[in-house]
């Protein structure tokens, strides 16, 4: 079966190193055949929902990648359906690098951390700014009686994804995750 990440992530030299390093008979087993890993199931869907946080890479023009932190409260980032995420994106430092990437190359990447459970989702995607208007998408993003303001939105249609292996990822606890754990 067909990994829809890995044929976005391996790329031929990718594919080398992996072989000078002995992984490549391993990961070889995942192409070919029907595609998988570009739809979300309910695993997704709720690992997503769940999140208040996760990290957006874009592409500059001059080919540097920028990595960009997006926070909400939980279920901010709102699953549309199993190909597509949407979110409001808020007022913040007024920088707009990841909107202006955008409007050269519509790839983004995106990594959502679930600390305390030591997991992470890898999602390669395309995505679109939506802008504010009377009766549109991004009146079904808003967050009702959440303080920031929304100058925009973001779809992102999903082109594949991928779990990531739980090793070193350090469990980190809100305040709210550390008092159901008791610790408080």
């Amino acid at each position: 079966m067909s990994n829809a990440y890995t044929e976005i992530a391996f790329t031929p030299t990718v594919k080398s190193v992996q072989e000078q390093m002995g992984s490549r008979d391993a990961y070889a087993a995942w192409e070919g055949g029907e595609v998988s890993n570009h739809q979300l199931g309910k695993l997704e869907r709720e690992f997503i929902q769940a999140r208040d946080s996760f990290y957006m890479a874009t592409v500059s023009q001059t080919g540097w990648p920028y990595l960009q932190h997006r926070g909400g409260p939980p279920g901010f980032i709102k699953v549309l359906n199993a190909s597509s995420l949407g979110f409001a994106d808020f007022s913040g430092n007024r920088q707009y690098v990841s909107s202006g990437n955008l409007k050269d190359d519509d790839r983004v990447a995106l990594f959502f951390m679930d600390y305390p459970n030591q997991a992470r989702l890898k999602i390669y995607g395309h995505a679109i700014e939506i802008k504010p208007s009377p009766q549109g998408l991004l009146q079904e993003l808003e967050i009702d009686d959440y303080r920031a303001r929304v100058e925009r939105g973001f779809l992102i249609q999903i082109a594949g994804f991928d779990w990531n292996c739980r090793q070193h990822i350090t469990p980190r606890y809100s305040d709210a995750e550390w008092q159901v754990r008791g610790q408080g």
